[in-house]
């Protein structure tokens, strides 16, 4: 009796154990390959509402928040995009693309905005300026740069795209 006992202690600690997620080897491979997956993302939405505010000349502030606001929609729907192809229904796909990219898009989006902001009069480019579209090229990839340490950060902890590798095949 004693023996069983032991044994379905035993089991019990193996399914638990086998049950528990580990966090996956983070490799700067795959911190790269989710920053690039998140950049991709903010960079349409960021070059999206930089030019539709700079179009309508709009002011700084409100030409960012539509870049903000259109970089973080363009990054959540990418994640959904996949999620939702691997047969996840719209509310689970919802918390994955939030879980996975959320923390990614903000730090993006902050370097990013702030390279911008920060850039002698690359607020105040227009479109046919060189300026404008060399300091927005330079903030993406800065962005990238910074970011990208985040994700390893992040994977290695089974969070960001960590979350969203498990719906893929």
């Amino acid at each position: 009796m004693q023996h069983e006992a032991h044994t379905a202690h035993e089991h019990h600690r193996a399914h638990e154990h086998a049950h528990h997620h580990h966090a996956p080897a983070a490799t700067w491979a795959m911190a790269a390959q989710a920053t690039l997956h998140c950049l991709t993302g903010c960079a349409i939405g960021e070059v999206l509402g930089m030019v539709i505010g700079t179009w309508l000349g709009w002011g700084n502030a409100p030409t960012m928040a539509l870049a903000i606001a259109l970089a973080f929609f363009f990054g959540y729907s990418l994640t959904l995009r996949g999620v939702l192809k691997a047969g996840v229904g719209l509310r689970a796909a919802v918390r994955v693309a939030l879980a996975a990219d959320t923390l990614s898009i903000a730090v993006m989006e902050l370097i990013d905005n702030g390279v911008i902001a920060l850039w002698p009069n690359a607020m105040d480019a227009h479109l046919d300026d060189t300026l404008f579209w060399g300091a927005l090229a330079a903030s993406l990839v800065i962005a990238f740069l910074a970011t990208t340490p985040v994700n390893k950060w992040m994977i290695g902890r089974g969070k960001g795209h960590a979350v969203v590798h498990r719906y893929h095949h």
